[in-house]
């Protein structure tokens, strides 16, 4: 299949943003999202005139599926979708007010799959398209101050598995896609904080994961290190897995205390 007409959320740094340059220099139109406008316009710069930002904040639905459809419809039909934008930080137990939660969820959860389904009944009319999400080798096993963020790139998983077997013999393609750690915005934040060995280059994942949809594949969950890694944590059991766990996760937690300190403090 070939792709012309791509869309590609939070694509204003990290994985997104090296995406829609990879998918533009291939004489792709791109349609590139996210919140951040003056990141898009930079971005639009240097992609030959291939990449056109659009302002948008996933976390509002509605908006966001009226957004696509409209795009959609404009273009004659988009043939690559990728729900790319997400959030992260910690939520420790103790700290997680619904608001900080929240944030994460609706992103990560309702945003993704908003964007994953605005055009989907369209593709299937047609007979043909492709939707791909960006989940995380971090959905496999719940880790220590990240509940949210662990429990929606589950979610996603589990949601694109279950995408793909509907789909099954229509014509249209799906694609989990599962970093590990891997350069980016996110990782830069806890780098110092947490263990990150053998982070991957912005670069190389990109071009791992856009040849994985290029050829159609349903789940791509690298760099390897990791994804075995955090598929061996399930079988650890949780007397020995839990402790360890929560040393590790406290840096993340003091973060999130100094934040709240930070707040109170201020006027």
């Amino acid at each position: 299949m070939k792709y012309e007409k791509v869309l590609i959320t939070g694509a204003s740094s990290g994985i997104g943003r090296g995406m829609a340059l990879w998918w533009a220099k291939r004489g792709a139109t791109v349609w590139a999202t996210a919140r951040r406008t003056k990141n898009l316009d930079e971005l639009a710069a240097q992609g030959e005139g291939r990449i056109r930002p659009v302002a948008m904040d996933v976390s509002r639905e509605a908006e966001t599926v009226a957004a696509i459809q409209q795009i959609d419809l404009e273009c004659g039909g988009l043939d690559l979708v990728v729900a790319n934008a997400g959030v992260g930080g910690p939520t420790p137990a103790h700290l997680s007010d619904w608001a900080r939660v929240e944030t994460v969820l609706r992103t990560n959860v309702m945003g993704a799959a908003a964007t994953l389904t605005a055009v989907l009944p369209r593709m299937l009319e047609r007979g043909h398209g492709h939707v791909a999400g960006v989940s995380s080798v971090a959905g496999y096993t719940g880790l220590g101050a990240y509940s949210s963020y662990n429990g929606s790139k589950a979610f996603l998983s589990i949601f694109l598995q279950s995408l793909s077997i509907d789909v099954y013999g229509t014509g249209v393609k799906v694609t989990c896609i599962e970093p590990g750690f891997v350069k980016s915005e996110m990782t830069d934040r806890i780098e110092g904080r947490a263990p990150m060995p053998f982070r991957a280059s912005t670069e190389v994942a990109v071009e791992k994961y856009c040849r994985a949809i290029l050829k159609g594949a349903r789940r791509i969950s690298w760099p390897t290190v990791h994804a075995v890694s955090s598929a061996a944590l399930r079988w650890v059991p949780a007397p020995v897995m839990e402790p360890i766990a929560q040393k590790i996760s406290k840096p993340q937690v003091a973060l999130v205390e100094e934040e709240l300190k930070l707040l109170k403090a201020s006027p």
